[in-house]
């Protein structure tokens, strides 16, 4: 048996392959496309308000231009022309005729039924050996037939006869198909002869040197310097080399705010003259009197120092537009208020990567001193100023006439909280507020997700104790109540318990599905339900001078107060089980969320005093921080105390219980250590579900 190989001389699969390596080609950066094409933003509601400030124009433009940047030309010319190539190919297969590679059949060549006797194969073939004989046929010039031809025809009708009636031939037709026996693969190249013949093979070798020489390498080294270029958190390795030299145990968010203006990602904004065009206008506008601060940019006196000690240029002009955006200060030129808005979103991603490095440190000063500056340039607020300037129409004026002298600034729910009337009197008057202002104000208040933590508590899931170096998870319940909710329903008690899945349960136990308990059945057995599959997002943001959407993240972490360092990093969160406001964006559900964290438990027993935070990246005054203890007994006690509960008196109701009853003995009573142990939990404030596996719950949210 051989193999043959041949070229497409006919141009019968070429386009095959032409359509293969098109398709291998396009259906990536297709993908790539549509999804750099793709809204983020789309799957997310918004916080419903018709507020626009003078800059508002602007902000959108800058927005909608990122969201083209990903669009690269070259991806979409490449896309264009990749499917034009394949729908051209799908063409020639479709009006190009194929030959058919038709199976030898001795009936067909002889035109004779299958059903044929032998008499009758005899007598056709002599027939068709006296008209095809080479010696007597002649060939048909009408039908541009050649001596050739019909030998090769005589020599089939041979074949055919001899395949229905000699043995071995029959054999081999039988087995092989082909009266010869068994034949040899013939396999068609689907390029064209011409392309390796007639003197092109050094065009072939050419073309493959440019590919695999260098075209290859170029692509493979560009993708691999651009990741060692680049840091996990997207910015530049040189940014963060910076941003690590700035790092101080000590810093604060204005140390944050000069840190960030180190990155290398300003001099491509700012190359050139644009890093001392305007600069002394932007610097004499952020250090004038400010209304409420020292100096109308927010800055504090070291800010002002750190700012004048440093060189004219890029970094420079980036500090000044930094404190320019966060103070909302009009630079009455629009190429600087084009370049105050773009150095925001910059300042924000170099911002998370000085978050991962003070993670390496865990010092919690400076992890706090991160995510509160993400909250600031998200709603362009200087350090330690109210946070009513996150509402519409809100002005410095408007915020002293509700404060007044108070040292301590009011949050979002304070105010919400106080009646309607004076929050009235208070904001609406002549050179504040006017009516719609305030309503408009007041409908944005009561839509921004504030997370309520209703409870907090520790356990060990299917255990009742936890034991040193058991995998702990933190159980964190808690609500979105908007400031300014009215109607708020109670607490409901099964929202808080946080129930094991059962042991046969193998999908929840294994993460395929979530379940939450939606109530007891009649012998007080929990009655769980699937919840949804896709997952709740919570409205983008609202960010009406920052220039890109942005999703709001909760982040949780145990924190050592006394020593100042992070105990249990943090988990973050951007999506929920459960739906957070109603379909019309607005009104909300008070469904109970159930955020949970997984750590290793110390390995000493004993009692461990946390602080909670529970940190909202977004918005300015809507974080959570709260005292929760962890308690870790010792295995063996565990286990004592396990064996000492599952003995128990018979309960009054169960067949033990009766029998005893039926000789004549008193019902019996709870057990005297479980009625101390109760007591001894009301004494303490700690609450004891029946089905955690903590020691340790923190109440946060009073039930209504």
């Amino acid at each position: 048996m051989s193999t043959d190989y041949a070229y497409d001389e006919e141009g019968h699969l070429w386009p095959f392959f032409i359509f293969t390596i098109a398709l291998i080609a396009t259906l990536p950066l297709t993908y790539m496309l549509i999804k750099r094409s793709r809204d983020p933003a789309a799957a997310f509601k918004r916080i419903q308000t018709n507020h626009k400030h003078e800059h508002t124009s602007l902000i959108e433009s800058l927005r909608t231009q990122e969201k083209r940047k990903d669009r690269k030309l070259w991806l979409m010319l490449s896309v264009a022309v990749g499917w034009a190539v394949m729908a051209y190919m799908l063409y020639l297969i479709n009006t190009t005729d194929v030959p058919a590679q038709k199976l030898w059949n001795p009936y067909e060549i002889l035109n004779i039924p299958e059903s044929a006797t032998e008499k009758v194969i005899k007598s056709t073939y002599r027939k068709l050996s006296l008209k095809f004989h080479p010696d007597k046929a002649k060939p048909d010039a009408s039908k541009n037939e050649t001596m050739d031809d019909l030998n090769s025809r005589y020599v089939e009708i041979s074949k055919a006869y001899q395949a229905l009636t000699d043995e071995d031939v029959r054999n081999n037709y039988i087995q092989y198909g082909n009266p010869d026996g068994k034949q040899g693969y013939s396999i068609n190249i689907a390029l064209p002869k011409a392309i390796i013949s007639d003197g092109n093979g050094k065009y072939v070798i050419l073309v493959y040197s440019l590919l695999f020489g260098v075209l290859l390498p170029y692509v493979v080294g560009s993708w691999w310097y651009g990741t060692l270029r680049r840091s996990k958190e997207g910015i530049l390795m040189e940014s963060a080399n910076r941003l690590f030299k700035e790092f101080k145990e000590n810093i604060d968010e204005g140390g944050v705010v000069s840190a960030l203006s180190t990155g290398k990602e300003y001099e491509e904004l700012l190359k050139g003259d644009k890093a001392d065009a305007g600069l002394s206008k932007v610097e004499s506008r952020i250090l004038a009197t400010g209304e409420t601060s020292p100096f109308a940019g927010g800055l504090s006196l070291k800010d002002k120092e750190k700012l004048e000690d440093l060189e004219s240029g890029p970094r420079r002009k980036a500090l000044a537009l930094l404190w320019a955006y966060l103070a909302r200060i009009d630079l009455d030129d629009a190429t600087l208020n084009k370049a105050k808005f773009e150095v925001a979103p910059i300042a924000h991603s170099l911002n998370k990567s000085f978050t991962a490095i003070s993670l390496a440190y865990m010092n919690t000063a400076p992890l706090l001193a991160s995510y509160y500056t993400s909250q600031l340039l998200i709603q362009a607020l200087p350090p330690k100023s109210s946070p009513l300037l996150q509402l519409p129409h809100f002005t410095p004026a408007v915020v002293k006439a509700i404060e007044g002298d108070s040292r301590v600034h009011t949050t979002v729910q304070g105010f919400m909280d106080r009646p309607d009337a004076k929050r009235r009197s208070q904001a609406v008057k002549k050179g504040l507020l006017t009516e719609e202002q305030y309503k408009e104000a007041v409908g944005v208040a009561k839509q921004l997700p504030y997370f309520r933590v209703a409870k907090a508590y520790f356990k060990v899931t299917g255990e009742r104790f936890i034991i040193p170096s058991s995998l702990v998870t933190l159980v964190v319940k808690g609500r979105f109540v908007p400031p300014g909710s009215e109607k708020v329903p109670g607490v409901n008690e099964l929202d808080l318990e946080d129930i094991d899945p059962a042991e046969d349960d193998l999908d929840a136990l294994l993460g395929r599905k979530a379940k939450r308990q939606i109530g007891k059945d009649e012998n007080g057995k929990p009655i769980m339900a699937t919840q949804a599959d896709e997952p709740i997002l919570p409205p983008l943001a609202h960010a009406p001078y920052f220039a890109r959407d942005h999703s709001p993240r909760w982040h949780v972490f145990l924190t050592d107060s006394k020593q100042g360092r992070v105990a249990v990093p943090p988990f973050t969160f951007a999506q929920f089980d459960r739906p957070i406001f109603e379909e019309d964006g607005r009104t909300p559900t008070f469904n109970m969320q159930t955020l949970k964290a997984q750590f290793a438990a110390p390995p000493q027993a004993g009692h461990y005093t946390f602080v909670m935070h529970v940190v909202c990246d977004s918005y300015v005054g809507f974080d959570t921080k709260v005292e929760v203890t962890l308690i870790v007994e010792e295995a063996s006690k565990a286990v004592e105390l396990a064996a000492e509960e599952e003995i128990s008196e018979p309960e009054e109701d169960s067949i033990a219980g009766i029998m005893n009853a039926a000789k004549g003995g008193a019902p019996p009573t709870k057990p005297k250590r479980r009625k101390e142990e109760e007591e001894s939990d009301d004494e303490s404030g700690t609450e004891e579900e029946e089905d955690d596996t903590s020691d340790t719950n923190t109440d946060t949210e009073p039930e209504n």
